[in-house]
């Protein structure tokens, strides 16, 4: 054999060497990098859920029910309002407690909380009461939050284009008044499961989580509230 072609063939065997190092490496990180991404993607997904049952919790309270169109909750949350307790003043001021007190006891007790807000309102700050009041809903609900979108609220985060579709897929909610021990209970759930969720991500490893969760009896995503149960909307994380 000659110089030449032993050189190359030492170059051939390094370079081999060097791609099966990657290859063992590329392996053993793999898990590593996919429960990353995971863990990632299902920060955002919870944070959604988290939103979709403030959402419902806000619609039951106004409607005694939940829903199970997400057209109705984004409708509630653009146009509805929400009655809200206001505190005003402080129950520990004694002396605006007293002076409050003193208001009430000139007006033979004849005065509302309706009637001392309007005396608030003309000036009286030393007032104490609580009013119900009636607040846009928006105004209420994550109006200080910049990464709140409600036209996206029943859209799965990651799984545009899974398994060759063109949209989004959606999150599955629903809602149902069950019987539980004699009496009507309002419930709902909302559900991204992890095909959808982790999409784009490694197919066996994919593969391998569902069957996991499956084998322990539990939903294959992410799920909050149930209608199968009443778990007081808890989230399958918590």
């Amino acid at each position: 054999m000659n110089k030449t072609l032993k050189t190359i063939l030492s170059i051939v065997l390094a370079l081999l060497c060097v791609f099966l190092v990657y290859k063992i490496y590329d392996g053993v990180m793999q898990p590593v990098r996919f429960e990353k991404d995971v863990n990632a993607r299902k920060k955002v997904a919870i944070q959604q859920l988290k939103d979709i049952r403030e959402l419902q919790v806000a619609y039951k309270s106004v409607n005694d029910k939940f829903t199970a169109s997400f057209d109705t909750l984004k409708q509630f949350y653009k146009t509805g309002e929400m009655i809200v307790l206001m505190q005003v003043g402080s129950k520990d001021d004694s002396l605006a407690v007293a002076h409050t007190n003193e208001v009430k006891k000139a007006a033979r007790g004849k005065l509302t909380d309706a009637d001392l807000f309007k005396l608030y309102q003309q000036g009286d700050k030393n007032l104490v009461f609580a009013i119900q009041n009636k607040i846009p809903v928006r105004d209420t609900l994550f109006h200080s939050r910049t990464d709140f979108n409600i036209d996206n609220i029943d859209k799965i985060p990651f799984s545009v284009g899974e398994y060759g579709a063109a949209a989004v897929q959606n999150v599955e909610m629903d809602a149902i008044i069950k019987k539980v021990s004699g009496v009507d209970v309002p419930l709902f759930e909302a559900k991204m499961p992890y095909k959808s969720l982790l999409n784009g991500l490694d197919h066996q490893l994919i593969v391998n989580l569902i069957a996991e969760r499956e084998d322990l009896g539990q939903y294959e995503g992410l799920q909050v509230g149930s209608i199968t149960a009443p778990n007081n909307n808890a989230g399958n994380w918590e």
